[in-house]
């Protein structure tokens, strides 16, 4: 900046007071005109372009936030955690690239879906540092989902929304290959033998199940007669669980609330096929029993386990009173997670059947053929002995270990949706994996950050660990993959 001498600044003033006012007037309206231009210019750089010293490229790493639309935070929340599980982005790039889902106009959840998706889990360093995600609730409004982005919505609630409407789009494809699809009608095409072999259905490709699609499995037996009913089988694309109350003053963990989940249900009063046939003709004081009513155990179970395992903790909870209560227990997660115990038929469930059977108490003057458990309740306090020591031997073990190489159903954490508030108001945030380098053999990384509508951040795996877990998003991986993570 040049300063003027006291001497040249008189002189300046002087001159200027000895002009007439007619040449004063000009030289103050040039001047007015000159300062309302560059006003008007460095207004229109702003507006344009925003201050100068916020335009910083973003780091590589990092992913772009989302802008609040007013109260958006669950949408901005559960797209970030969908953005780190890499097996739906590659689900919704096969899918929206199916020639019926491309010639079809009204398929555009899934191409805007990925869109966003694809624009998150980028790590390139970008001018895009905050992205709209308005364009996905205007595509819900065509599927009769009218989400106000003003009113405060729950972001597991949202969840179920796009699976379902993934389904209806997905369902909503021809049940005949495309004549030029050839991809499809090369698959479907199998050579003539002269075996007689049997006929092969054309595949289905719109039929595929997205990778948040798993089956449940549940059985009643009769506790009289032990006869085991037909397996069924239920599909889920999340596992809502409910909060177990703390016992013994331990902590809350989350295999606690999937073991909660799994354990057998006592249902009284069902007819018994089976002990209706074998009591047929039975009489009692002259009457024949038309029909045995017993207690069943129900049992649930994992049938098959989805790529991308979703997991809701239940904390929503009602007083005395009917008013509803979130709690706020901190539930114990891990960063890997083995699904084994509770996949149906597990062999590890029936080897520890096997250890905490207890043993039969043979009855005086009977055989070894006929050796039977007796009715005075030994059975059962053995039985309740064995359950105590295998619970003290699990909440005893160290679950921040990797598992053990026999683990077949692994999963990893990839995401964490976190809500603050009560049940009438709140905020969603998001600790997330970032992106993995182009140059990594892992497909996850190890870096987490934590997301909060546009505001983003580096965040540690304890932080992470730590925090009150709404909603948990795992892949499954394997082993190899593991062994790449941990040599990095």
């Amino acid at each position: 900046m040049l300063w003027c001498r006291p001497e040249s600044s008189d002189k300046l003033v002087g001159e200027f007071l000895g002009t007439g006012p007619v040449i004063r007037n000009k030289m103050i309206k040039n001047w007015g005109v000159i300062g309302g231009i560059a006003a008007a210019i460095a207004a229109g750089v702003y507006v344009l372009w925003g201050p100068i010293t916020e335009r910083k490229k973003r780091k590589r790493g990092m992913v772009p936030g989302l802008l609040n639309l007013g109260n958006t935070c669950f949408l901005n929340s559960l797209l970030q955690g969908l953005a780190a599980c890499p097996s739906f982005i590659r689900w919704l790039e096969k899918f929206s690239g199916l020639p019926t889902i491309q010639s079809c106009k009204d398929n555009r959840l899934s191409t805007t879906l990925l869109q966003l998706l694809k624009a998150l889990s980028s790590d390139e360093p970008g001018e895009e540092d905050v992205l709209d995600a308005g364009c996905l609730l205007d595509v819900l409004r065509l599927y009769r989902w009218h989400i106000s982005s003003f009113e405060e919505q729950d972001a597991h609630e949202l969840f179920h929304v796009l699976t379902s409407s993934l389904e209806e789009e997905r369902d909503r494809q021809p049940k005949v290959t495309h004549l030029f699809d050839m991809q499809s009608l090369e698959a479907s095409y199998h050579p003539p033998t002269c075996t007689q072999s049997p006929l092969h259905p054309i595949p289905s490709p719109w039929k595929f199940q997205h990778p948040f699609h798993g089956r449940l499995t549940s059985n009643m037996s009769c506790k009289r007669c032990e006869l085991q009913s037909p397996v069924r089988y239920d599909s889920f694309e999340s596992l809502s669980l409910s909060i177990p109350l703390p016992q013994w003053g331990r902590p809350i963990s989350l295999d606690q609330c999937l073991q909660h989940f799994i354990s057998s249900e006592t249902i009284k009063e069902v007819e018994c096929e089976n002990c209706t046939k074998l009591q047929q003709g039975t009489t009692i004081n002259g009457q024949v029993l038309e029909s045995q009513r017993t207690t069943f155990v129900k049992q649930l179970k994992l049938g098959k386990l989805p790529q991308c395992l979703c997991i809701h903790l239940q904390r929503l909870t009602w007083s005395s009173e009917g008013t509803p209560i979130k709690r706020q227990e901190h539930v114990q997660f891990t960063e890997y997670l083995s699904m084994d115990r509770y996949k149906h038929n597990s062999s590890t469930l029936r080897t520890q059947r096997i250890k905490c059977a207890p043993k039969a108490i043979k009855a005086e003057n009977s055989d070894d053929s006929t050796e039977k458990p007796t009715a005075n309740g030994t059975g059962m306090l053995g039985f309740l002995i064995c359950s105590i020591i295998l619970l003290d031997q699990y909440l005893s073990f160290d679950h921040s270990v990797v598992p053990s190489s026999s683990t077949e159903y692994l999963f990893q954490l990839t995401a964490v949706l976190v809500h603050h508030g009560d049940m009438h108001s709140g905020h969603f945030v998001t600790y997330r994996r970032s992106p993995p380098s182009p140059r990594s053999s892992s497909p996850f990384s190890s870096q987490w950050l934590w997301v909060s509508d546009d505001s983003v951040r580096k965040a540690s795996l304890h932080e992470v660990l730590s925090s009150n877990a709404y909603m948990l998003f795992y892949e499954r991986v394997r082993r190899l993959s593991l062994a790449l993570r941990s040599e990095e």
